[in-house]
């Protein structure tokens, strides 16, 4: 007699739903490195941290869609996994706030001159005065 595909799916629940507290274990782990990284202003570390919790993400992601073809995702690891999401982004909200808020810093303490050194181009502009002003 065929196992029907919810049968499949029961009797294989167990072991899937280890390996999606496995994968949503190291993305949980992954995200408090990269917290604990930014924190410490370790700027290899939020590289190496931001790169793994990546991989870790994408693990995650086809592990639960495969779960979510193959008989369903237990609702405690789905919320877990709608949490972990909520935590990235808000990381992702606080760096893009981070970042506008140097960007305007850098820009108060190094305003826009006349005097660039390098035009949107790369080449440098033409300059009054200087070296060729004085042998004219």
């Amino acid at each position: 007699m065929p196992i029907h595909a919810a049968q499949r799916a029961e009797a294989a629940a167990p072991a899937g739903g280890c390996d999606l507290q496995a994968a949503l274990l190291h993305v949980e782990q992954r995200l408090a490195g990269l917290q604990t990284a930014l924190a410490a202003h370790d700027l290899a570390g939020i590289e190496s941290h931001a790169a793994a919790l990546h991989q870790a993400l994408t693990h995650v992601l086809e592990r639960f869609a495969d779960a979510a073809r193959h008989g369903g995702v237990p609702t405690g690891l789905r919320q877990r996994l709608g949490l972990v999401g909520a935590q990235v982004a808000a990381q992702r909200d606080a760096t893009a706030r981070a970042t506008t808020a140097l960007e305007r810093a850098i820009d108060v303490l190094m305003p826009d001159a006349g005097d660039t050194l390098y035009s949107r181009s790369g080449s440098s502009p033409p300059r009054r005065g200087g070296v060729s002003a004085l042998q004219a």
